[in-house]
């Protein structure tokens, strides 16, 4: 027992007169935590964006606040912020940038050629010119894509499927949103195996919504699609409100329009986007080129519906469509 104490003692002292050899700038180096990497995320709102994102990184091991910081960048739907924000995160030298929708990704395009970008909620990147293919980007630009044109026309089959007498449905579009016209075009091809006219309205701000449910009015629309976009999901409380005031079914994109008092909403599932996300900035930070990552599409999408709205509008959504839902309660 004595011999293993001494043994203990004289090679903890090596040990110590070891390490006090070494340089200054190794041992210092030693008792420094890990760098901690800063992500960008520029986006229309916080909210669940920040706290899905946050949750992913967590699962993969990364500590908020050490290992990882969001630079969080809300443009609030108005498009004239991106480039500004954008920009901002370029001249913080952020490792990554998380861009929520197809303006924030251009935006972010335009800020940096050098930082990686991980797209997310953002349709036909190869049609938009962000990437040069789904399998291999190319560039600085990665991450999720929607399939919006075919989720689009998804919604108005859907639409169609719970108000079955609508054959006349309004269409809101940003014609500043860059992917607009590419659905506005694959809409008016899909609609006519479903028998719908389609009434294609315009709105490029907030104050023009009232302008535009009474044009649907005037024209006997019977129900409502907004088309994805920053500036009317800002606004979708309003929008949810203004549907309801002149009785037209309202479908909408991400879960929150139907939250927000929306009759409907279909997209691919928010949360499962973002945690895929979290993936791509693990890989990113790792050391991964963003262009040799190929682009994924989402596998689960999330039809809700607004039982109280439906109400409201003294609707009854068919039973066969209740069954693929959620319903909020």
């Amino acid at each position: 027992m004595r011999r293993s104490a001494r043994a203990i003692i004289a090679t903890f002292a090596v040990a110590v007169s070891t390490l006090a050899s070494l340089p200054v700038s190794f041992t210092a180096a030693m008792q420094q935590p890990a760098r901690t990497n800063r992500v960008g995320v520029l986006t229309t709102g916080t909210g669940s964006i920040e706290r899905d994102l946050r949750e992913g990184l967590r699962e993969l091991g990364y500590i908020d606040g050490r290992d990882v910081v969001l630079e969080m960048r809300e443009t609030k739907g108005r498009s004239e912020l991106v480039d500004q924000l954008a920009l901002e995160l370029a001249r913080l030298k952020v490792d990554v940038i998380v861009a929520t929708n197809p303006a924030a990704v251009l935006g972010a395009k335009r800020a940096t050629t050098t930082i990686p970008i991980v797209m997310v909620n953002t349709p036909d990147p190869v049609e938009l010119g962000l990437v040069a293919s789904l399998a291999r980007p190319g560039g600085n630009v990665t991450g999720v894509t929607s399939l919006s044109v075919d989720l689009t026309i998804k919604q108005l089959e859907l639409l169609k499927e719970a108000v079955p007498r609508a054959s006349r449905i309004a269409v809101l579009w940003n014609p500043d949103n860059p992917w607009h016209p590419v659905a506005v075009k694959g809409l008016r091809e899909g609609s006519r195996s479903l028998g719908v006219q389609l009434q294609i309205l315009e709105v490029r701000a907030f104050d023009e919504f009232e302008s535009a449910f009474r044009t649907m009015i005037r024209e006997r629309s019977q129900a409502v699609l907004v088309l994805a976009d920053p500036m009317t999901f800002a606004h979708r409380h309003r929008l949810a409100a203004l549907a309801v005031r002149y009785r037209l079914p309202l479908m909408g994109s991400l879960r929150e329009y139907a939250e927000a008092g929306a009759l409907m909403s279909y997209w691919a599932d928010g949360r499962e986007l973002l945690r895929r996300a979290a993936s791509y900035v693990d890989r990113l930070l790792k050391g991964a080129r963003p262009g040799d990552l190929p682009i994924e599409q989402p596998t689960k999408y999330e039809l809700v519906v607004n039982p109280k709205t439906a109400k409201a509008l003294a609707l009854t959504i068919p039973q066969p469509l209740l069954l693929r839902a959620t319903v909020l309660e």
